[in-house]
């Protein structure tokens, strides 16, 4: 994993293709190398691993979603925090927060799939599905924290924050919320609230309205709002 090997979109890699000469990550593709020599299953694919940002150019991005790492279930991670290959059953997080997008912008007529949650169309509209962390290994969560990841993704944030103007931050839960801390909120939008996950969303998530406020905050700046019900 080096500058010149790695594939990544060409408005990030200006940005960020220096990290992968530092010596941080190159100690996290000796981890990598090794892991796999040891037969062990790493989610998700390595084409996939910079899928957030091959799918949503630096200059398009007006949404951040932050994650903490992949899924670790077979079949579920490609690249995209809370996201699910296609014809995937969706994951308690992600039953959550459509069940919040259906509260808050629904109004009992439009409804989120039940069968699927792809959340390409996302990314398509530029909604950066960022996790902190951007592989794991099968059955073992969070088992990539702490190996050099979190720097790199941390320099995601840093370049949005100082080079962008008016993108909004939805950070929930603690861990994403100490990611975003240097978010400057005076230039950007930041939404803050507990993680979606079965364990907290009922102490806040539900009921956020990070939806609609994101979108009023876009069409504030004269930007098409997202199409949250989209979702392949």
């Amino acid at each position: 994993m080096t500058s010149a090997s790695v594939r990544l979109e060409p408005t990030w890699r200006q940005r960020l293709g220096g990290e992968f000469d530092e010596p941080y990550m190159q100690d996290l593709r000796a981890f990598l190398a090794e892991e796999k020599s040891r037969r062990k299953v790493i989610y998700p694919k390595g084409r996939e691993m910079f899928a957030a940002m091959d799918l949503c150019p630096f200059d398009a991005v007006k949404v951040v979603i932050i994650g903490q790492d992949p899924y670790h279930g077979p079949g579920q991670a490609h690249g995209l925090c809370f996201s699910v290959r296609e014809g995937v059953q969706q994951p308690p997080s992600l039953v959550n927060i459509f069940q919040e997008i259906e509260q808050d912008i629904g109004g009992g007529e439009r409804q989120m799939p039940r069968d699927r949650g792809c959340l390409t169309p996302w990314a398509a509209q530029g909604v950066l599905l960022l996790n902190a962390v951007l592989t794991v290994e099968r059955g073992q969560a969070g088992s990539h924290q702490g190996r050099g990841w979190e720097r790199f993704t941390d320099q995601v944030v840093r370049h949005l924050n100082d080079s962008r103007e008016g993108v909004v931050f939805m950070l929930w839960g603690a861990y994403a919320q100490k990611k975003g801390a240097i978010v400057d909120r005076s230039r950007h939008c930041v939404l803050t609230a507990p993680h979606p996950s079965p364990l907290s969303a009922h102490r806040g998530f539900f009921g956020c309205r990070h939806f609609s406020r994101a979108n009023a905050y876009l069409e504030s700046r004269g930007e098409a709002p997202v199409d949250w019900f989209h979702v392949a």
